[in-house]
């Protein structure tokens, strides 16, 4: 009777993830703990699009800010003179 390859029965997917597995079990400790800091410090890291849209946000807001009393100085007409004296 002919036995049965036991690892025609896995899917390739699975036989990858059991070969990655073995590499990750050949780590030491130390490393494995670097190596999940880092994808932590990754993952909640501040991204460079996150902070353009604050300043863009900040910049906007003042831009705003100064136009609203730009305007109102430069159309404010002065209340001490008559207007006919000019």
């Amino acid at each position: 009777m002919g036995r049965k390859d036991a690892s025609t029965s896995r899917t390739p997917v699975d036989q990858y993830r059991k070969q990655i597995g073995k590499q990750d079990y050949k780590k030491t400790r130390p490393m494995l703990r670097a190596t999940r800091l880092k994808a932590e410090a990754k993952k909640t890291a501040l991204g460079v699009k996150e902070v353009a849209l604050v300043l863009a946000a900040i910049l906007v807001f003042l831009l705003a800010f100064y136009a609203f009393f730009y305007l109102n100085v430069s159309n404010e007409v002065d209340l001490d003179q008559d207007p006919d004296e000019n």
